[in-house]
């Protein structure tokens, strides 16, 4: 009893997980989350974190030490001129410091172009993100275009079938022909691949939602219904009025304009090689000596070397120096590296200007779409009000006799593609606002 309970809650949770139902905001921030090209860029960050912190370390002096043991073997001559073996270990160990004493700040301008490459690469990743939002929130106004256009269909499917029971009806008592209910049906089966049609579109669009999310089980995948607004307000704002603030707001803009003040950094490293470079240097050592064959004094008696300790501490010594390296001539290199940080500097400020047209571009080219896609859905209005007056005329001069059923399908046809428009033309125009009030610095939201 108790696993037969546990099965039912499990499947019941199992059926809620599957009609979990994606709303836009959850939708972009599980898309900027785990989209792949923002993942490659927090990557980037990353390593651009490190490479500051590397530089920062810069001001530490570095210390290292080492340990040297050796062993000789063969003959050798004293001073006399004997020849004899010569065998022997020797032990040194010493641990040094070097520490950057001047290099014309050239730390403290590593470090700021460093801090500049890293903000850049900050707004790299928000460029990225803005741009998967963008793509996830035209996804989802797609799907919502969609499912209107299926609930579209299935209205004129419903009519259809109206139509086919009451000229299958009239068709039996012989008050008309066969061709009417001939006709009748075709146009049911003509709807009904209409409704088929909307539901793959549906289905397609929520498939390719779910690829853009990165989720395995697409077939289950569904999003909220959203109560757009059935008339939509003309824009409010002008490409005139928000493109100061898109050149604020924008990050591509940031990215450029850190880049250049990267470059600027880049050319003041490069003319501390211009300067000397002095450091300081300090160290502690000591060795030992052993030899591997028996020596004899001069009365004959066994040399014996000192303990290794006692070696060590009478050697042990200690050094400090300051060293300065001063370029001299190195074939006109420098130069030639610090006009080309100047080149960078003139390609960084290029790069903001084409950054800033194609942001003044997109703002544009977002104001057009937006008072066109205006235009046509009031456009598109109008025709669903004639088609619709037209549907009506046709269906109550059918019903009197004065016209036929292919007039009423006609009829019904043209009023099916006005709703199809309207529902079109209000989501280009929705989409259309959205892409311009994101430039204005408003949030996507529905």
């Amino acid at each position: 009893m108790k696993r037969l309970l546990v099965f039912t809650l499990g499947c019941a949770f199992l059926g809620v997980n599957a009609q979990k139902k994606w709303t836009l905001q959850e939708s972009v921030e599980y898309a900027v989350q785990n989209n792949l090209q923002v993942i490659s860029s927090q990557y980037s960050q990353k390593i651009q974190e490190n490479t500051l912190q590397i530089a920062k370390r810069e001001y530490l002096p570095s210390v290292s030490g080492n340990i040297n043991n050796n062993f000789s073997f063969g003959q050798g001559r004293d001073f006399f001129g004997t020849t004899q073996r010569n065998d022997n270990f020797t032990n040194s160990t010493n641990v040094g410091a070097d520490m950057l004493l001047f290099n014309h700040g050239r730390i403290e301008k590593n470090i700021r172009k460093t801090e500049f490459d890293l903000e850049a690469t900050g707004y790299d990743v928000e460029r990225i993100k803005n741009d998967i939002s963008l793509q996830v929130a035209q996804q989802y106004l797609q799907i919502m275009l969609n499912k209107e256009v299926e609930k579209i269909a299935e209205s004129s499917l419903q009519n259809a079938k109206k139509q086919y029971d009451r000229a299958k009806i009239t068709t039996e008592v012989g008050t008309t022909a066969k061709t009417v209910l001939a006709e009748a049906e075709a146009a049911l089966a003509r709807e009904r691949q209409n409704v088929k049609n909307a539901e793959i579109n549906t289905d397609r669009s929520l498939f390719a939602l779910a690829q853009l999310l990165r989720l395995s089980d697409y077939k289950n995948f569904d999003v909220a219904e959203v109560d757009i607004q059935q008339k939509p307000q003309p824009p409010l704002h002008s490409a005139a009025n928000i493109i100061e603030t898109a050149y604020q707001n924008q990050p591509q803009i940031k990215a450029a304009e850190s880049r250049i003040k990267a470059a600027e950094a880049q050319t003041e490293l490069t003319e501390t090689a211009f300067w000397p470079t002095v450091s300081a240097s300090a160290g502690i050592g000591s060795s030992y000596f052993n030899s591997l064959v028996k020596r004899y004094d001069q009365n004959g008696n066994l040399v014996k070397d000192p303990s290794f300790f006692q070696q060590y501490q009478d050697t042990f010594g200690q050094q400090l120096g300051v060293s300065a390296n001063i370029p001299i001539f190195n074939k006109g290199i420098t130069k030639l590296q610090v006009e080309q940080s100047k080149i960078n500097q003139q390609v960084a400020q290029n790069t903001l200007e084409m950054q800033k047209q194609e942001v003044l571009q997109n703002v544009q080219r977002s104001q057009f779409d937006a008072e066109a896609n205006y235009e046509s859905y009031l456009a598109a209005l109008d025709t669903e009000k004639s088609s619709a007056l037209a549907l009506d005329f046709a269906e109550k001069s059918y019903a009197a006799g004065r016209s036929t059923i292919y007039d009423v399908n006609v009829a019904r046809n043209n009023y099916a593609n006005a709703q199809g428009s309207v529902a079109q033309a209000k989501y280009n125009y929705l989409f259309s606002l959205k892409l311009l009030n994101f430039y204005a610095g408003i949030p996507i939201t529905l």
